[in-house]
């Protein structure tokens, strides 16, 4: 697969701005997609942050493999980061959030106290990928519909302060993407979750690669999902298929595969495959 260049100019500067205000910040919350812990994690992230504490939230886990998912969560920990499974939508584990940056500044919070300053809001950053939840977590957490949140990446565009009840302040941040992928896997499984839009990959690669994974991983559910018989090695086969038993026809009973396409891709991003995880500890680390 050819380099990538994915790089919107807001971003750029978003960048700048992170870079300027990270003195600002207490503890960073890191937001990252449950379905792909490790391909939802920008690398820029860990130099722009430095020795702020950081606190991982992996978003939509209700969408993950619980199994694959405590691996994940018992690796961040022995990294000596606290991670937390939310899903931002529903609001579920949100609560835990505010209790958690409390502990995490504790000892921060005790210096100022002995040095005779007042009492002050935590003061925390959220930042992650495009499209991974961050617009909807900070609508969740301030009780209101605070940013436009919708499902495209890169929606967020504007740096804003928002107040969380008395203890917390927010720092809300469009999300940064490296500029390239050196790592086809990372660019794939981005693209499945829908993290970069759909035509920044060609779309047949991106199911051909969804194909694979479930073929490897979860070959009972991605059989049962279609009631097909799956042989990875003619991928025709398994679209002409799904497109028979789907009703993914054009005139003359030809299959139309743009509609299988489209067919997979909503059903991979809307769990209609149960709970799965992209990424594997045992593959990263």
């Amino acid at each position: 697969m050819k380099q990538i260049q994915w790089y919107p100019g807001h971003m750029a500067k978003t960048k700048r701005e992170i870079t300027e205000k990270i003195k600002l910040i207490d503890v960073v919350l890191e937001l990252l997609d449950a379905r792909i812990p490790f391909s939802s994690q920008n690398p820029v992230i860990k130099s722009l942050i430095g020795n702020k504490p950081r606190i991982i939230l992996l978003n939509k886990a209700d969408l993950a493999d619980k199994v694959e998912l405590d691996k994940w969560i018992n690796y961040f920990e022995n990294q000596g980061i606290k991670t937390l499974r939310i899903n931002a939508l529903s609001g579920k584990g949100v609560d835990k959030i505010l209790p958690l940056l409390r502990e995490v500044t504790k000892e921060l919070r005790e210096k100022e106290f002995n040095r005779g300053r007042t009492s002050r809001p935590v003061r925390t950053m959220i930042l992650g990928i495009p499209n991974v939840g961050k617009s909807t977590l900070i609508n969740k957490l301030a009780n209101k519909k605070k940013l436009v949140a919708q499902d495209r990446p890169g929606v967020t565009k504007q740096t804003q302060y928002i107040r969380v009840g008395v203890d917390m302040e927010l720092l809300d941040t469009p999300g940064i993407l490296w500029p390239k992928f050196d790592d086809d896997d990372i660019a794939f499984r981005l693209a499945l979750t829908g993290a970069i839009k759909d035509n920044i990959l060609p779309i047949d690669e991106i199911v051909i690669y969804g194909f694979k994974f479930l073929d490897r991983y979860y070959k009972n559910k991605f059989e049962e999902r279609y009631d097909i018989k799956v042989d990875i090695f003619n991928i025709l086969e398994i679209y002409d298929n799904i497109g028979t038993r789907r009703g993914c026809l054009l005139p003359g009973k030809q299959i139309d595969y743009d509609r299988v396409n489209e067919l997979f891709l909503f059903d991979f991003r809307h769990e209609k495959f149960g709970k799965i995880i992209l990424d594997r500890v045992s593959e990263h680390v």
